[in-house]
């Protein structure tokens, strides 16, 4: 058995923001990859696009946000992801293996600035340009014809981590809606008017898409038109562009999407919130998964078990650890809550980040799983045959099983397009505490 000892160069901190420490090798300046991207125009365009996602606020737009790219470096790729001051827009740009010309000599993340500096040095990249990229625990070096820069790391905001699983499991549930030849993309893409906050339906027809305002089946939900403007500048070295989401049908409510502009060698994607004033943070779709007494253990077992392929085999990781593909999708949910984990809808797989994993940052950054747990341990759920019965406080709500709708107002409110209520939570606890205690033999 060959081990090696890797120096980190401090402790990773979640405090206001989290602060990564994640070693990328044994040297005293670890380098997880080094080398030049085969595409440097196109690279330079799509790194500028992630950093103005990070930079930009869509709704209720205000001075400039101080968030910056997560940069992480797989087995055969490098990704650059961040998210809107808003938390609305998630952007990535993926580098693939025919976009590095270089070695991937160490897996890890880290988060850097990319300052005026490096915005105008990337701005100057033409077509044929050298662009040189090493990236560290520490920092972003990026080398064009006007010489090195260096970008250090910066804290990542702790609503970044929210935001990080609930992307992955709402993108986990697209599917490819409509796929769009670069002029026909250019055509659509240029119609879009930078300050559109509606609510628009994009449906198949012929070779494009038209925009509408009700849904219908095959629809794609076009959540503020706006927001796709950091698309635009990479549309003149894209070849296609790919539409993906969910099912929907008429008389569905707004859902997120993800629009995706590739060329061999790169990828760049937004993905859009359900509405523009709603931020990934607080979309609710992992607590489900998180309610179950065993999804901490079992995130333990298949985070042992990961390995740094380019996507994670979800069959393979039932079959290593014994739980069925549920569970190890409910894992997955619970390692991507602390950022561990992420999605990618072009090929309908998951992967990797190096970050710090913690169940109790899990809690701690999901407030109504830790509600939802203080009811059913206090013992406030009486459970029903089809209604359970929970006291909050002074009140009393009833908790439908076949649906988990309940009486209180922000149910009412939300009707579940933001996850459940922490009394749904509760009774969803209780009642499968009951079906596991049940299967054990006496």
């Amino acid at each position: 058995m060959v081990s090696a000892a890797y120096s980190y160069l401090g402790s990773s901190a979640l405090d206001d923001g989290l602060t990564l420490q994640t070693s990328g090798g044994p040297a005293a300046h670890p380098r997880f990859f080094t080398g030049f991207l085969t595409d440097p125009g196109a690279a330079a365009t799509g790194l500028l696009a992630v950093a103005e996602v990070a930079r930009s606020r869509y709704f209720r737009p205000v001075s400039p946000a101080s968030l910056d790219p997560v940069v992480t470096a797989g087995s055969d790729r490098l990704r650059f992801e961040s998210f809107s001051g808003c938390c609305g827009v998630y952007a990535r740009l993926d580098v693939l293996p025919a976009g590095l010309d270089g070695e991937i000599v160490a897996h890890g993340t880290t988060n850097v600035d990319v300052n005026l500096p490096l915005q105008r040095a990337l701005a100057r990249v033409g077509r044929v340009d050298p662009l040189h990229v090493a990236v560290g625990p520490d920092d972003l070096t990026v080398t064009t014809f006007d010489g090195p820069v260096v970008e250090r790391k910066v804290p990542l905001p702790s609503r970044w981590l929210r935001g990080f699983a609930e992307a992955q499991v709402l993108t986990s549930r697209f599917d490819p809606r409509a796929s769009l030849t670069i002029a026909d993309a250019r055509t659509l893409l240029q119609r879009l008017s930078a300050s559109d906050r509606s609510v628009l339906w994009a449906v198949p027809a012929g070779r494009t898409l038209r925009l509408t305002s009700r849904p219908a089946p095959g629809a794609v939900c076009l959540p503020g038109a706006g927001r796709l403007v950091a698309l635009k500048p990479f549309l003149r070295y894209a070849r296609t562009l790919v539409v993906h989401g969910p099912s929907v049908a008429s008389g569905s409510g707004p859902v997120a999407s993800t629009w995706e502009l590739s060329l061999p060698g790169l990828r760049l994607s937004l993905t859009l919130s359900p509405e523009p004033y709603r931020g990934f943070s607080g979309e609710g779709a992992v607590l489900e998964s998180l309610s179950s007494d065993e999804a901490a253990d079992d995130a333990d077992l298949i985070s042992a078990l990961l390995s740094w392929d380019p996507t994670i085999d979800v069959d393979a990781l039932a079959s290593s650890s014994g739980l069925d593909a549920g569970r190890v999708r409910d894992a997955l949910t619970q390692l991507g809550t602390a950022g561990r984990v992420g999605y990618d809808v072009a090929e309908a797989g998951y992967f990797h980040r190096t970050l710090p994993y913690s169940a109790d940052a899990v809690a701690k950054l999901n407030p109504r799983l830790v509600s939802a747990r203080a009811l059913a341990d206090a013992g406030a759920v009486t459970a029903g045959a089809d209604v359970s019965v929970v006291r909050s406080g002074d009140e009393t709500y009833h908790v439908r099983h076949e649906s988990f709708s309940c009486t209180c107002p922000w149910w009412a409110k939300h009707r579940g397009e933001r996850g459940p209520c922490k009394h749904a939570l509760a009774v969803r606890m209780i009642l499968t505490a009951a079906v596991s205690s049940s299967e054990v033999p006496a």
